[in-house]
């Protein structure tokens, strides 16, 4: 007698990690709960096999902010990069989404980090004259004087824009905000 063995189907061969992400980006709730409550989970910083993106990727792109919420307080790592070394506050602080950016920097997530030439989510801000996330940033620590690829800091951007800039107006009242001088003085 010959037993005979079923080969399950493709779908059924799928990670739970896998299955996490996808509910994620269906925005199917009921389903991502599920999986994380499972004992001893720790899908909620599962990455996807291609790109490397976490669930929290996924949710700063859409620019969704009631999820964003729900990753992190079920304990989603702010700060893993996907494959080309972008974290979701990049995503975020990119999208000019001023509330995910607050969001994810209360979280954890490095307001510093840089990007393959060097610029923060600040100097990105600054080119881009969103002074929103400029306040943002400055207001969770974002630091003016790191500098990037070509050594030039946020700071030293938002002076070549001029003194009657509204980013250098946003850059001193978010300063004066945070209790800090403009300006600092020796090693950083």
């Amino acid at each position: 007698m010959v037993a005979l063995v079923a080969t399950p189907v493709a779908g059924q061969q799928r990670s739970d990690g896998s299955k996490f992400l996808e509910a994620v980006r269906k925005r199917d709730g009921d389903t991502a709960t599920q999986l994380l409550d499972e004992p001893g989970s720790t899908i909620v910083n599962a990455r996807d096999i291609t790109t490397g993106e976490t669930g929290l990727h996924a949710v700063a792109e859409r620019r969704d902010l009631t999820w964003v919420r729900f990753l992190l307080q079920r304990g989603a790592n702010p700060n893993i990069a996907d494959r080309n070394g972008v974290t979701p506050l990049q995503i975020a602080a990119q999208l000019g989404f001023v509330e995910g950016v607050e969001r994810l920097a209360q979280g954890g997530a490095d307001v510093d980090v840089r990007n393959v030439a060097g610029e923060t989510p600040l100097i990105s801000a600054i080119h881009r004259r969103d002074v929103a996330m400029i306040e943002v940033l400055i207001k969770a620590g974002a630091n003016l004087d790191r500098t990037d690829n070509s050594g030039r800091t946020a700071r030293d951007y938002a002076k070549l824009m001029g003194d009657d800039s509204k980013v250098m107006a946003a850059i001193t009242a978010a300063e004066e905000a945070r209790g800090k001088q403009a300006e600092t003085y020796g090693p950083n």
